[in-house]
């Protein structure tokens, strides 16, 4: 079944009118496959008298979230990120008497756990407090387990020791019967909540905001909009980081911000 853009359009708009997500501003080619792929292996019609009865099913916006988002992610994804933060971050958060940093798309805890365990081998992790929150609440429900499929723990090792990482990797999991446990002392300081970035603003200020690899399943407008939010609760000389496809370049807060290093992580320029 290969659906009609305009019958595509029509489906992100009665979801947005029954649910309140709003799906309308992300990035249009991506998601109208992923939409696409979802609506035909559900057996969804075309027809939109139907859907009120699908929207009406149990699971059925759990199941939406999990099969059109794009939730993928590792543990130091992109080693030389953290090596900055690492070097030029870390030092700096090190100088407050409390921390807060936001991890919005957080998936199911990569990042968040990454960060933790930044903080704890630089001995602030007691002080800090992250946020990390996501749409998909299957996500979110992972995300609290922190439990990884084991065969994806070599390349969680080999990130983390290319990004500096000071311990032996398996210190921080308990392995058994195919998936790893990681230590509950890292999720001690994260808060694992449901937020929208489309249609919730931020709910604190904050030293960090790590937002990578989500900007780019956004349209231009609903960038902007998201960068002004950040914007607007990143304190100080506070940092943004975003993933290595994405920028600020062309946004209105790009005269707000320097980039410090060849990763995407900008310092406030404090007015």
């Amino acid at each position: 079944m290969r659906l009609q853009i305009q019958e595509i359009d029509r489906f992100l708009e009665e979801l947005y009118l029954k649910f309140g997500l709003d799906f309308r501003g992300y990035s249009k080619p991506s998601l109208y496959r992923r939409v696409s792929r979802f609506l035909s292996e559900n057996k969804i019609p075309s027809d939109p008298a139907a859907w009120i009865e699908v929207f009406e099913k149990d699971g059925f916006l759990d199941l939406f979230l999990q099969q059109v988002t794009v939730n993928y992610s590792e543990m130091f994804r992109d080693p030389k990120f953290y090596s900055a933060i690492i070097k030029d971050i870390i030092p700096y958060l090190a100088t407050f008497p409390s921390v807060r940093i936001w991890v919005p798309g957080c998936a199911a805890g990569e990042e968040a756990y990454s960060f933790a365990i930044m903080l704890k081998e630089a001995g602030i992790y007691h002080k800090c407090t992250i946020y990390a929150t996501d749409i998909d609440p299957h996500c979110l429900q992972m995300a609290r387990k922190a439990i990884y499929p084991l065969d994806m723990l070599r390349t969680y090792s080999r990130n983390y020791l290319l990004a500096g990482g000071k311990e032996d990797f398996s210190t921080y999991y308990t392995a058994n019967y195919g998936y790893a446990q990681f230590d509950k002392s890292l999720s001690e300081r994260i808060i694992f909540a449901s937020h929208n970035l489309v249609s919730e603003s931020a709910f604190n200020s904050f030293q960090l905001i790590s937002c990578r690899n989500v900007l780019i399943y956004f349209g231009r407008e609903l960038q902007e909009m998201v960068l002004d939010n950040f914007n607007r609760n990143i304190e100080g000389s506070g940092y943004l980081c975003l993933g290595s496809r994405e920028t600020i370049q062309f946004s209105g807060i790009k005269n707000q911000y320097k980039q410090i290093s060849d990763q995407k992580i900008y310092k406030k320029i404090y007015l």
